[in-house]
């Protein structure tokens, strides 16, 4: 054998091992399409996130998110099996390999990005105002005019008064034990509007329409995203694949019916043309 035929071997070998992909060792990717079904971690007592139907079907925002990459995994969005766990039990499930990813309205801040990945952001959460749809006031601009004249109702917590004075400066705040008491204050004329996460606000406002209405205005925002253990690279990518293209591509009608179903709301299309994430 000449060396220019070895050199030549050899430069036709290290050209084929260039050109093969290769995953990372020991990818949660190529564990999950083995196994054959995806292990989604989240609750199942919080709607519209994640809750049971009458007839004991796990359904929700959140849900639809395992649908998705499920789907995207298998080409079926029923190949799933849900492990049901507790808030606090969200990042030791995933950091033990107990759930291949966590989809259950989780507040991305840096202190858990240390210890779990974060996927790209699936919804944007905030504090809203919910009026009556005959009530007094038309909308957020009216009840700000309003001043101390007006009365907010809220979920009793620390932060509850400063939360509300945030929007409305001069407001007089009533807080309630519990989400349901909110509505009622609403309700009965002891509030002039509800604040709390405009989810639940979107939701509400969806089994009971034209009741309520939103009055036009959003603050303290946080995202939601899913998450799952760090260090694997290929396994986050997929994942965000997935989220992308359902927010922004092939699987855009999904994730807009499932936009509707929870929140009431009609997503516009994903603008054709230009990648509208460059803009």
């Amino acid at each position: 054998m000449t060396i220019s035929f070895r050199a030549g071997l050899m430069s036709l070998a290290l050209a084929a091992l260039v050109s093969t992909p290769v995953l990372a060792e020991g990818s949660k990717l190529d564990e999950v399409l083995a196994r054959g079904h995806l292990v989604l971690g989240t609750g199942s007592t919080n709607a519209p996130w994640h809750f049971k139907s009458a007839d004991d079907k796990l359904q929700g925002f959140d849900v639809d998110m395992g649908h998705i990459i499920a789907k995207a995994l298998f080409g079926d969005p029923e190949k799933i099996e849900y492990v049901n766990q507790s808030s606090d039990a969200r990042i030791p499930n995933i950091t033990t390999d107990k759930v291949d990813i966590t989809c259950q309205f989780m507040t991305v801040t840096g202190e858990r990005a240390q210890q779990v990945a974060f996927t790209i952001p699936y919804y944007r959460e905030g504090v809203g105002l919910m009026l009556k749809a005959d009530g007094k006031y038309s909308d957020y601009a009216a009840l700000k005019a309003a001043g101390s004249s007006v009365t907010i109702s809220v979920l009793q917590n620390v932060y509850a008064e400063a939360m509300v004075h945030a929007a409305l400066p001069e407001a007089t705040v009533d807080q309630y034990e519990s989400v349901d008491l909110i509505y009622q204050a609403l309700e009965s004329g002891r509030a002039d509007a509800a604040a709390t996460d405009q989810s639940s606000l979107a939701w509400y406002m969806t089994q009971n329409p034209g009741r309520y209405k939103d009055a036009g205005y959003g603050w303290n925002p946080q995202t939601y995203a899913c998450a799952v253990k760090r260090g694997d690279q290929d396994w986050l990518n997929f994942v965000n694949t997935a989220l992308h293209e359902a927010m922004t591509g092939v699987e855009f009608d999904f994730y807009a019916k499932s936009f509707k179903t929870w929140f009431g709301k009609d997503l516009a299309p994903p603008q054709i043309g230009f990648p509208v994430e460059y803009k």
